[in-house]
């Protein structure tokens, strides 16, 4: 029994299935995944277009910011309104925002993250105490919401 142990040992180690071996079809099967890999991202930021621009994408990169302008218009809207909070004060932004929302219904779902990051703005700009003085019940209290939830 002894002798047939060892050689079914010896076999598999003769072929070729130990450590070293299985570590070696690893390393063969990953290097040259790791090789095209790093060839491609090499090859992407070469400049083939022979203009004298630092850019490092393709043209295509064109294309690809022309679509990243065009923002959703809640986005836009709170935008806006964070602004306007900035340059007037909150209880103008908040009474703007009911405006928006009552002259545009499809944008009630995003009234109270909207309101919420009005009051985030508000404790920024004008501290706690006093941002929470400009409170109301626009969005179901989300801008007293953001005021309290604030840790900046």
């Amino acid at each position: 029994m002894t002798h047939s142990a060892n050689y079914t040992q010896r076999s598999r180690r003769a072929r070729g299935q130990g450590p070293a071996r299985r570590a070696a079809r690893t390393l063969a099967f990953v290097l040259p995944v790791m090789l095209v890999l790093s060839g491609t991202l090499a090859v992407t930021r070469v400049n083939w277009s022979g203009s004298s621009q630092d850019s490092i994408l393709t043209a295509s990169s064109q294309d690809v910011s022309a679509r990243a302008k065009s923002r959703a218009p809640q986005d836009i809207l709170r935008d806006r309104l964070l602004e306007e909070l900035q340059e007037e004060n909150p209880g103008v932004a908040l009474t703007h925002l009911q405006q928006e929302i009552d002259r545009r219904p499809s944008l009630a779902k995003h009234c109270m993250t909207i309101a919420k990051a009005l009051g985030r703005a508000a404790v920024h700009a004008y501290g706690p105490a006093r941002a929470q003085s400009y409170a109301r019940p626009v969005c179901d209290t989300s801008f007293a919401s953001g005021v309290a939830g604030f840790r900046g």
